[in-house]
């Protein structure tokens, strides 16, 4: 009997299959999904890509609205009223890819009070509003494939304590706002800046709890020591693809303590590093080098990196660590065993 009870319950919480909406605007395709106990909960997934562009925004979306796409739309500059009005309230993915977004005004997320993923890739973005994400719950930003020369993080916050912060309009002749006090911004987990023009690290103060960071595809020349002073918390950190990367700074790592997994890769004028660049890099489990300058490796690399699993360089190198057996100690009574970084090939670890 209680193995029948618990099947029945487990029946009543499934989730049971997507069903169109009726009430969908022309042009966009509507599923929710109702799940929970009696079906006490549902989801909306509103996908509206490529409607035109005479479409006029707001687009009408059902109540409860979790997941909406309006990527591909031609929407141009992203104004204070084209993200409001029943269903907006509740979305928790936004998709505004591909849009030729060229500026979003102070307010135009505002009434987006659970927002946690938002795509702006592959729009015109040169700036951002101060302010236009404070409030929200990012934890998700993709602004990749945009044309940021320079990165603040002012967009994530523009009030403390009820008083905006100042705006400096000095910075390359761009639009920048002054960092604030750590720990005044919203809890952004993960950040992908591909593909812009930015030429240095961007100052990422404040972003307290970063998890996630891709620089890829920038032209960044050099890495500096402090220039990823404010990202401890970083897990995974991708910097592949910066061709005009040629040298990293002894000691730029040395805050990253928490990092697993660092990509390196596809950076050609990156021809040697110095094994103090991996100070203080204790977690790291994967270090890519494939496809740049490097080619060798110090036979110390597993000091700097104690709990290194792979490395990868060259054309197809493969190094990982190996534990070898010693001689036996007579007063020890047992075989030591050591670790080392065995490669594929020949004469990579120096």
């Amino acid at each position: 009997m209680a193995f029948f009870l618990r099947l029945g319950l487990l029946v009543l919480l499934a989730p049971i299959p997507s069903t169109s909406v009726k009430n969908c605007h022309p042009g966009c395709h509507c599923e929710v999904e109702n799940f929970g106990l009696f079906d006490s909960f549902s989801l909306t997934t509103v996908d509206c890509r490529g409607l035109g562009r005479g479409t006029s925004m707001p687009v009408p979306i059902p109540l409860d609205t979790a997941y909406l796409d309006l990527s591909s739309n031609s929407m141009g500059p992203l104004n204070d009223t084209m993200l409001v009005g029943p269903g907006y309230t509740t979305l928790v993915s936004l998709d505004l890819r591909d849009n030729h977004i060229t500026m979003v005004s102070p307010k135009a997320f505002s009434k987006l009070y659970y927002l946690e993923i938002l795509d702006l890739s592959h729009n015109d973005l040169e700036v951002l509003s101060p302010g236009c994400f404070f409030g929200i719950p990012l934890a998700e930003v993709d602004l990749s494939y945009n044309n940021f020369q320079d990165f603040d993080v002012g967009a994530f916050a523009f009030k403390v304590n009820g008083k905006p912060i100042s705006v400096d309009l000095s910075h390359n002749n761009l639009e920048s706002i002054s960092v604030m006090p750590p720990g005044k911004f919203v809890h952004i987990q993960r950040l992908n800046l591909t593909a812009n023009r930015l030429s240095s690290i961007p100052n990422l103060v404040g972003l307290e709890i970063l998890r996630y960071l891709n620089l890829d595809r920038n032209p960044i020349i050099t890495i500096k020591e402090g220039d990823l002073a404010d990202s401890k918390d970083l897990v995974y950190l991708s910097l592949s693809n910066l061709h005009e990367l040629q040298k990293i700074e002894a000691h730029s790592f040395k805050n990253l303590g928490s990092l697993q997994v660092l990509d390196l890769s596809n950076n050609p004028k990156l021809k040697t590093l110095s094994p103090s660049v991996f100070t203080k890099l204790k977690s790291l489990q994967e270090l890519n080098l494939s496809g740049s300058g490097v080619m060798s490796l110090p036979n110390n690399m597993l000091s700097h990196l104690p709990s290194i699993n792979s490395i990868t360089l060259g054309q197809n190198i493969h190094c990982w660590r190996t534990q070898k057996q010693g001689q036996f100690h007579r007063q020890l009574g047992h075989t030591k065993h050591y670790e080392v970084l065995n490669c594929n090939r020949n004469g990579i670890v120096l």
